[in-house]
């Protein structure tokens, strides 16, 4: 973990309600996808963690959706602010291509998207064919879909209302020959993709935290290994860890 300042690069909206924010800072501690970062907020206490959307030498992109105080003053901010950042938290995915194998299904709903972009990388560096299975609401809450394209990985989006590309949920979409799965998204999601895999596979979850960083347990949960610190043990657990 990493305490620094970073500053913006870019801030812009990029779907209903959901802004992409490009920095310029120490990313040395940031060391596995799907990590994340703390920013501190002017006038409010508590740090909003943020997943990581991707890296490129000393420049962070995270993507983010409005939903309260803390990221509408993320929104608002302009070129050359700076905020102060917790980098490297979090386990992250496991992307040993021993683990992945060659045909990796990657399961992402809204904001839990950004993360396997900078995992989509990872796996294509390692020579891996990853397939991309993309879930929102509507056509209006899509995002990324060219970037996982660009990414060389094999990209299908699925909206709820069936407003842009295949009617339905993700797991509607998913693919019949895998070789393992990650996923990041809401938890109705995640327990659906739980129920319908048939493969072993890693979940990124959410959960309300303090700390960020393991100290206040205020985001721990049970697993088949005990209680864990989804902060500081995870976000990012074994399929076989859950209790679903």
């Amino acid at each position: 973990m990493k305490k620094d300042l970073f500053k913006v690069i870019f801030n812009e909206k990029i779907a209903a309600g959901v802004y992409r924010m490009t920095l310029r800072g120490d990313t040395s501690e940031i060391k596995r996808p799907g990590q994340f970062v703390n920013f501190a907020i002017d006038g409010l206490y508590l740090r909003r963690p943020v997943s990581v959307c991707d890296v490129e030498g000393d420049l962070l992109t995270v993507i983010y959706k409005v939903v309260g105080k803390g990221t509408e003053k993320m929104a608002n901010a302009a070129e050359e602010d700076v905020f102060d950042l917790l980098t490297g938290l979090g386990n992250g995915y496991d992307t040993n291509p021993t683990k992945a194998g060659k045909k990796p299904l990657l399961i992402g709903g809204g904001v839990g998207v950004p993360p396997l972009y900078y995992l989509a990388k990872e796996l294509v560096k390692n020579g891996a064919k990853p397939v991309a299975v993309l879930g929102f609401n509507s056509v209006a809450d899509v995002f990324f879909e060219e970037e996982f394209k660009k990414a060389d990985c094999e990209t299908v989006v699925t909206t709820v209302d069936g407003s842009y590309g295949l009617k339905g949920f993700v797991t509607d979409a998913l693919p019949q020959e895998y070789t393992h799965f990650y996923t990041c998204g809401p938890l109705p999601m995640l327990k659906a993709v739980f129920r319908q895999t048939k493969t072993g596979g890693q979940f990124s979850l959410e959960e309300r935290m303090g700390c960020g960083f393991g100290a206040c347990m205020g985001c721990s949960m049970m697993t088949a290994n005990g209680a864990k610190r989804v902060c500081k043990d995870g976000p990012v657990f074994e399929k076989s860890e859950l209790l679903w």
